[in-house]
C-alpha cells in the first residue's frame, strides 16, 4: 500500500500483524538509501524505530492508514540516533499513551533525559505482552555499535526487529524476500564499517541465532524470511577475528 506517492512511502505485512513502513530517502550521491519502522498492531500497539525527525509526517501519514496513532502504546528504538529516534517527542506529542520503549542503559544515559516521556526500560531477556504478540529484549552492547544497543523479537511470529543489522543499499522495493541479502548487506557493511567487533560480538549474535527467528525486520533494506539462526551465524563468523 502507497501511503504517499511523491514520497514513496508504503506500508506493508511482513508477518502476522506486523507492517513495514518503507521510505525511499536520497543521499547526497543520487543514490536511495531506504528507512523503515516497524508496526506491530495489537492490544497494546508498538512502533519499532522512530525514523528521523524529518520523516515524521511520513511515517505519522502511514501508520494512520493501519491504526489511529492515538493509539499507540509503545515507542521502541534499538540505540540512540536519528533514524533510531529522531522523531520519538513528535510521536508522544500526538500518542498520549505512548511511552518510549528501551534498553535499561539507554534509559538511563539517554532517553529519560531526551524524551519528553518517562521510558519503560527492559533488562535483558525480559518480555512485554501485547495481547496476542510477546516482545522479547536482547541487550546487544556494540552489536553493531553503541553500548546501549538493543534488539527485539516477537516470540509469536519469531520476527527479530534487527536494527542496523544485514542492512542493504537501494531503495528496497521488496517489503519481505527470501533471496540471499546477506551478500549485499555484508558489501554495504565493508564499504563504512559501522561494526564495533567488541570482544563479545559472537557471542551475541550466537544468542541471537539460539531464538530461532524466522523473519528478520531489517531497519534498511527488505525484511528477509528463512532460517535466520543460520544468517545470524554467517554474519557472526563474517565479523569475527581470523
Amino acid at each position: 500500500m502507497i501511503t504517499n506517492a511523491a514520497a514513496g512511502t508504503n506500508v506493508q505485512e511482513i508477518a502476522t500483524g506486523i507492517f513495514r513502513i518503507n521510505t525511499p530517502v536520497p543521499l547526497p550521491d543520487g543514490q536511495l538509501f531506504s528507512f523503515n519502522q516497524y508496526l506491530v498492531v495489537d492490544d497494546a500497539p508498538l512502533l519499532f524505530h522512530t525514523g528521523p525527525r524529518q520523516l515524521f509526517p511520513l511515517v505519522s501519514e502511514a501508520i494512520a492508514r493501519v491504526i489511529s496513532i492515538e493509539r499507540l502504546r509503545y515507542i521502541g528504538l534499538s540505540h540512540v540516533e536519528a533514524d533510531e529516534c529522531g522523531a520519538m517527542n513528535l510521536l508522544l506529542a500526538v500518542a498520549p499513551q505512548a511511552v518510549p520503549l528501551c534498553g535499561q542503559v539507554a534509559a538511563m544515559v539517554s532517553m529519560t533525559d531526551l524524551a519528553d516521556r518517562p521510558p519503560r526500560a527492559m533488562a535483558d531477556g525480559e518480555e512485554l505482552d501485547l495481547g496476542q504478540h510477546t516482545i522479547r529484549w536482547f541487550d546487544m552492547p556494540h552489536v553493531p555499535h553503541g553500548w546501549e544497543c538493543g534488539l527485539m523479537m516477537d516470540t509469536r511470529t519469531r520476527t527479530l526487529f534487527c536494527g542496523d543489522l544485514f542492512t542493504q543499499g537501494g531503495p528496497s522495493e521488496t517489503a519481505l524476500t527470501d533471496a540471499d541479502i546477506f551478500g549485499p548487506s555484508e558489501a554495504f557493511r565493508l564499504q563504512m564499517d559501522y561494526f564495533a567487533h567488541a570482544p563479545q560480538t559472537a557471542d551475541r549474535l550466537a544468542a541471537l541465532a539460539a531464538q530461532s527467528p524466522r523473519v528478520m525486520a531489517v531497519m534498511h533494506g527488505s525484511a528477509w524470511e528463512g532460517d535466520g539462526a543460520a544468517l545470524l551465524r554467517h554474519l557472526s563468523e563474517a565479523v569475527s577475528p581470523h
